[in-house]
């Protein structure tokens, strides 16, 4: 006997610009990539807090917080029912965390090209900074004790 139902599935949501995200993996993808971010944090519509700083980490956990000190972001997408994305006049993209009656909104200040960027040449500079430490100290070595250090 043969099951004779259609398949009811809906497609995946495509969201381009704007629009509302509760998946916690969709919210962590969007905001994994940001570095440097302009940052508002509102209460019930009022000012709390704002500034400039990077996000350090994007993670999920119901046991830890969203921290914001010292111009470093450690976002918890537990903290958060929802993201919103939205544009600004100048069709730029911007990110507003909400929960009840809190919103931290986040203001790219770089895309994540240039992050990817920024990223592997800082691991390229510390890759040939730890060549010439270990070749210098290997040289080192050898003037020591006129051996090879292997």
């Amino acid at each position: 006997m043969s099951d004779h139902r259609s398949d009811t599935r809906l497609p995946a949501p495509c969201i381009v610009n704007t629009g509302i995200i509760v998946n916690k993996i969709d919210m962590g993808r969007l905001l994994a990539d940001l570095g440097r971010v302009r940052y508002v944090y509102t209460q019930e519509g009022k000012l709390q807090s704002q500034g400039e700083g990077d996000v350090i980490e994007v993670f999920t956990n119901p046991q830890q917080s969203t921290l914001i000190a010292n111009q470093a972001l450690y976002l918890n997408l537990a903290s958060f029912d929802y993201l919103e994305l939205k544009q600004s006049t100048e069709q730029e993209t911007y990110f507003e965390l909400i929960q009840d009656s809190a919103c931290l909104t986040l203001i790219p200040l770089s895309t994540p090209l240039q992050e990817r960027v920024t990223r592997t040449l800082n691991a390229s500079s510390l890759e040939a900074m730890m060549d010439q430490v270990l070749s210098a100290k290997w040289d080192a070595e050898i003037d020591d004790d006129g051996t090879c250090p292997f």
